[in-house]
């Protein structure tokens, strides 16, 4: 399973850069996110954290989720990397890349990677059907639009 989410952030990356890396903010900044936590690590560096949001449907049903990550951050670079070591997508790698446009903007790109769950003959279904789709596009899209609003508001200074 492989899926993929871009988005151009009318902000330049020095911007974007902090509302992406400081992942405890992000249930300021992002509505569907219930909470994340750092267990390892200084905030905004290489470490271990648990994430949870909700996958809204539409109406009354939102689907909690859950997961724990360890991240490496390359502050230099623009680029954050999450390997998944908890939760049902276990074994996901996740990587964010923001790059400067020539416009003073920011391509921002998030990948995940993921063979899927370990169940016998559907995990792989499951993950190419279902879990990257419908859940992994559904909570990357909506976190990737949230650190946008952020960014391009701290521009905008509102």
């Amino acid at each position: 399973m492989r899926t993929v989410d871009q988005l151009i952030v009318h902000a330049p990356p020095s911007v974007v850069w902090p509302h992406a890396a400081r992942v405890e903010q992000w249930p300021d900044i992002l509505p569907h996110y219930r909470w994340v936590t750092r267990s390892e690590g200084p905030p905004e560096g290489d470490g271990v954290v648990e994430m949870a949001a909700y996958r809204p449907f539409g109406g009354p049903l939102d689907w909690p989720t859950w997961w724990k990550s360890k991240m490496w951050v390359d502050a230099a670079k623009h680029e954050i990397r999450y390997k998944h070591i908890g939760g049902i997508t276990t074994g996901m790698d996740v990587l964010w890349t923001l790059v400067g446009t020539p416009e003073g903007h920011t391509d921002v790109t998030i990948v995940h990677e993921w063979t899927g769950p370990g169940w016998p003959l559907i995990g792989g279904l499951a993950a190419e059907l279902v879990i990257g789709p419908v859940f992994v596009h559904g909570i990357a899209s909506r976190t990737l639009a949230g650190v946008a609003r952020a960014a391009e508001r701290t521009v905008g200074g509102g």
